[in-house]
């Protein structure tokens, strides 16, 4: 019977076919998939294939090895910022992002990320790790373009071990040492989704401090003898080997990605890129480059960066033309074949030819911002925060300054700069005036830390770095808390308040208000945990320490549309403080 359908189907000629051709849809190769694999704080020199000689990375040389090195590749000096340049294409500063804390952090809410253009286009997005563009829906993730985030907002967090994280809103507890846990996540992800096109942002949270890692790694590294650079006399040498031992840690990590992505049969299917978000955080070898993170030198914004692509791109290929985080997005868009019109003006560019074809990309400038220090690189050339001109290419040390040397290249950055002040920095505002929002109807939770919330009276935070820290010395009546947010939709909100209280100052009362409602409960269970960190800490730290923070069930309150100072504050005062408070979470009423 076969036989004979086949006869009949040739035997009525060319028209036919013709026919049956049009009929069969053509087979469509399934998108790449993207995993981004970002570290906190690890500088270029950070790796052993940039020629550290005591640090140990293999996998993370595997990429480069099996794909392509981009040598010049430019970031911001800081975290938010080249998060924010990562996320749209832009530089951070278009996207309202001028600080790392307190607000200034988030990205603003207009601007189109990478993961809502591949959401779009039939991808499953996730994010694990340190997100660090905004905390409150729609800033957090899942607003973003991503449907699945595990990991804090935060611009770091106190304790890496079984610490408080978030999943997709929800207060969870982390299981083991978080880059360990946020890699679980990631590989579970890739298992769940491994026929589908799928995006992972796997945002480590270190080496950034606090100096926390397993003994595994810290013995390895807490007697090793350190590379000698220039900034030597500087240098604290336990941070730097505390650095180092994360690094072999992340390296690790990276590893278990490499392995499941072949396991999953994905190699010839997925573009891995590994890259850091600034400089190394402290002095130590980094290619004899000037800097370190938070300057706009070279030391400061050029990071590590490796692409693999098998099948695709050349393995083992270096490259040295310029590139930037600002190209992250038209490039991984371009490569997966998308075209989407951008919604603004991109500052970055499709490196798809570069990569596929070693095409040499146009000349162009690349801008570095931080805390009203700009510089400029070309290819060759960095024009300083000082307007002075330094010969990358033989001096990365920046040591001999060419202003009058080589005036052409001068006068054509400082060009460059004007322009640039002109047009993309006149975009910052002032002063960051955004509330917070809350009730947000295609969301359920919100989360207020005590980051975002501001002190009255006595009440400090317990550090100077706002970043995961709790308000306490609440010693009054008078005293109170304030969060300015913006109601986007009347309803009613479950309210908790995670606190600590000592026994002596239990029976107190805290009150919730907004406008003319309020909420109130009594602090009836004592809680005074120690604080944490400094047992796993390999040096001592700067920033907050933490602690456990009971729930406070406060009640029932109505927000009203509109935007106010929600408060906190204290009556019935039963010993000489009140509590100490973490962070005020709110529920839509149907949801807790």
């Amino acid at each position: 019977m076969k036989t004979k359908l086949r006869s009949a189907i040739f035997s009525s000629g060319f028209i036919t076919l013709l026919l049956i051709s049009a009929c069969t849809p053509e087979p469509t190769e399934k998108k790449p998939n993207i995993v981004l694999i970002l570290t906190d704080d690890q500088g270029w020199g950070d790796v052993t294939i940039n020629g550290n000689e005591i640090i140990r990375t293999p996998n993370i040389d595997r990429i480069a090895a099996n794909g392509i090195t981009l040598e010049q590749f430019i970031v911001s000096p800081v975290c938010s910022p080249t998060r924010a340049e990562i996320l749209t294409g832009r530089y951070h500063v278009r996207g309202g992002v001028s600080g790392t804390s307190a607000g200034a952090e988030r990205l603003d809410l207009d601007e189109e990320t990478l993961a809502d253009i591949l959401k779009e286009h039939g991808y499953h997005n996730a994010a694990f790790g340190k997100w660090h563009n905004g905390m409150q829906y729609p800033y957090h993730p899942l607003g973003r373009g991503f449907e699945e985030f595990y990991g804090f907002c935060s611009g770091h967090w106190g304790n890496y071990f079984n610490p408080m994280l978030e999943h997709n809103g929800k207060i969870v507890e982390g299981e083991g040492y978080l880059p360990d846990d946020l890699t679980n996540h990631a590989l579970s992800y890739m298992e769940k989704h491994a026929d589908d096109p799928f995006f992972i942002f796997l945002p480590f949270n270190t080496p950034h401090s606090p100096m926390q890692v397993p003994d595994k790694y810290w013995e390895q590294y807490k007697n090793r003898e350190l590379p000698a650079h220039r900034y030597m006399e500087n240098e604290e040498k336990d941070h730097t080997r505390a650095a180092y031992a994360t690094c072999e840690n992340i390296d690790l990590n990276v590893g278990r990605i490499l392995d499941k992505i072949n396991a999953l049969g994905l190699d010839n299917n997925t573009i891995l890129i590994f890259m850091s978000d600034n400089g190394p955080n402290g002095w130590r070898w980094n290619g004899g480059m000037k800097g370190k993170k938070g300057s706009t030198d070279e030391g400061g914004v050029r990071s590590p960066f490796f692409i693999q692509w098998k099948g695709k791109l050349q393995s083992g290929k270096k490259i040295n033309e310029l590139a930037g985080a600002i190209d992250l997005l038209p490039t991984l868009t371009d490569l997966a074949g998308i075209n989407h019109p951008p919604k603004k003006s991109l500052d970055g560019m499709s490196l798809k030819n570069l990569l596929l074809h070693h095409e040499p990309l146009p000349h162009r400038y690349i801008a570095s911002y931080w805390n009203g220090n700009i510089s400029i690189r070309s290819q060759r050339f960095r024009l300083d925060a000082s307007n002075r001109l330094f010969d990358i290419k033989n001096d990365p040390g920046q040591y001999h300054n060419l202003n009058h040397e080589n005036e052409a290249a001068y006068d054509s950055l400082l060009n460059f700069r004007k322009k640039w002040e002109e047009e993309v920095l006149t975009e910052l505002p002032i002063e960051d005036t955004r509330p917070y929002p809350v009730g947000h109807p295609d969301f359920h939770i919100w989360q207020l830390p005590a980051r975002d919330g501001i002190p009255h009276g006595n009440i400090q935070r317990s550090n100077q770095y706002p970043n995961c820290t709790f308000f306490t010395n609440w010693k009054s009546e008078d005293d109170s808390i304030t969060w300015d947010i913006d109601v986007w939709e009347t309803g009613n909100y479950n309210a908790v308040v995670y606190y600590t209280c000592e026994p002596e100052n239990t029976g107190v009362t805290i009150s919730l208000s907004f406008g003319q409602q309020t909420v109130s409960a009594p602090v009836l269970r004592p809680h005074n945990p120690p604080l944490q960190g400094a047992e796993h800490d390999r040096v001592e730290r700067k920033e907050s320490y933490v602690k456990d923070f009971n729930p406070l069930e406060m009640g029932i309150i109505n927000l009203t549309k509109g935007r106010g100072n929600l408060t906190l504050k204290a009556k019935n005062l039963q010993g000489s403080e009140v509590a100490d408070i973490r962070m005020l979470m709110l529920y839509a009423q149907d949801e807790k």
